[in-house]
């Protein structure tokens, strides 16, 4: 990227500020739902593995509809401007937070999660709003300090939503649709708009779907075999998204209160090591070198995660995973340098709906293994199947990237 597309300090400072509020207010409201959608699910289920049969439908209604659209969405962001396609995705969260408030059937569940999934792509275009206004090499901190943002809006919201949902379940999906319109509110009288005009692309229907998409995120120089990394571990984290309340509540006990505390934590970790440590640690590993020890370092923690005795132990866990939580913003860094500065929205669209995929097949797999042991009794090893098998894929994501960025110096070494 020339010096001439990089923005002056100034504004590039206004607007980080910026797109960190709008994520932040994002994220309380989605993880306001967290700890009380799979028990409102439960509600209309008969029993437990009817239960985990129908929150993966739920689950996958969100990713499969996401999944065909959120190329379309980063390619319109591309052409339009990020705005415009943020407000669009505020207003799917906070049609699809209030209708399932007001749900009174399953279906009602699952067509407004397709709708709502099918509206928004605000991870993937706030990354590409992060990568307008910053250089390359201010990258990775920068997508460091927006997972920060989000850590911050677990902090907030997971622990409201149980606290919320303790008086009633259907009491957080008003207020997140509240954050919602707020958040819809913000971006449409505050935040500015990121892409010049002078930096959009026209917009093209063969190139915005998924395999197009993914056809010309492996074609970026320098990535190759990194989109398997981003699927595996995609996968793995959004099958133990998909899987905690539920395995908590089968292994443990526990309900809505104690899993908006665990998230809790799990958004404080994430607040410290990319608000805070990240720029440290760059300091001291490359982006590379990050990656493959954030990889290992989440194989040990699922496993561990599934093999849990006390439910104090997956809180303890979570504090123990520090390179786990700085491993995602050093793929990003990596991922959009390899991107040019006109087609961000299309490269994070595609990475978007890479991991829209895997929140598709997510809830299938995390389902079908918590329904094989849903009969298990309360503290029994095998319950913790879901986090095995997430441990296998983080493991096998760390092969391909140590296979890649070992090819990748070779082939440096022997070009110099």
């Amino acid at each position: 990227m020339s010096d001439s597309a990089v923005p002056s300090r100034s504004v590039k400072s206004a607007g980080m500020g910026f797109i960190m509020v709008a994520v932040l207010i994002d994220m309380i409201s989605i993880g306001l739902i967290i700890p009380v959608l799979p028990p409102l699910v439960g509600t209309f289920a008969a029993n437990q593995a009817d239960h985990a049969f129908w929150y993966g439908a739920v689950a996958f209604a969100f990713g499969f509809a996401n999944f065909l659209t959120s190329p379309i969405l980063g390619a319109l962001s591309d052409h339009h401007g990020r705005r415009p396609v943020l407000l669009l995705g505020f207003s799917g969260l906070m049609l699809s937070f209030f209708v399932t408030a007001m749900a009174t059937a399953l279906w009602m569940l699952i067509a407004i999660r397709l709708v709502s999934g099918a509206m928004q792509a605000n991870i993937a275009v706030a990354n590409a709003y992060v990568a307008d206004i910053t250089p390359p090499e201010e990258r990775a901190k920068r997508f460091g300090m927006l997972g920060a943002a989000f850590g911050m809006g677990f902090i907030l919201g997971p622990v409201m939503g149980g606290m919320l949902g303790a008086i009633d379940l259907h009491l957080p999906f008003f207020v997140a649709g509240g954050l919602a319109l707020v958040n819809w509110c913000y971006g449409f009288f505050v935040l500015p708009e990121s892409l010049p005009l002078e930096r959009r692309r026209a917009f093209d229907w063969r190139h915005a779907n998924p395999v197009s998409a993914f056809r010309k995120l492996s074609a970026l120089r320098g990535v190759g075999p990194l989109v398997w990394v981003i699927a595996l571990a995609g996968l793995a984290q959004f099958v133990l998204h998909t899987s905690w309340v539920l395995y908590t509540h089968f292994k443990f006990g526990w309900g809505p209160k104690e899993n908006g505390w665990s998230l809790f934590a799990v958004g404080v970790m994430s607040v410290i090591v990319q608000g805070f440590l990240l720029p440290r640690l760059l300091k001291l590993f490359s982006p590379q070198r990050l990656v493959i020890l954030g990889l290992a370092s989440a194989t040990v923690t699922n496993f561990i995660w599934g093999a849990a005795t006390e439910g104090w132990m997956m809180i303890a866990i979570i504090f123990l995973n520090v390179l786990g939580f700085a491993s995602s913003a050093a793929i990003q860094s990596l991922i959009s340098n390899a991107a040019d500065a006109k087609n961000q929205g299309e490269t994070m669209g595609a990475v978007s709906s890479l991991n829209s995929l895997m929140a598709v097949l997510a809830p299938v797999l995390g389902a079908t293994l918590l329904h094989a042991v849903s009969e298990l009794p309360r503290g029994d090893w095998r319950i913790g199947a879901p986090f095995y098998f997430c441990a296998l894929l983080q493991a096998v994501a760390l092969f391909f990237a140590w296979r890649h960025f070992a090819r990748s110096r070779a082939a440096r070494a022997a070009a110099a």
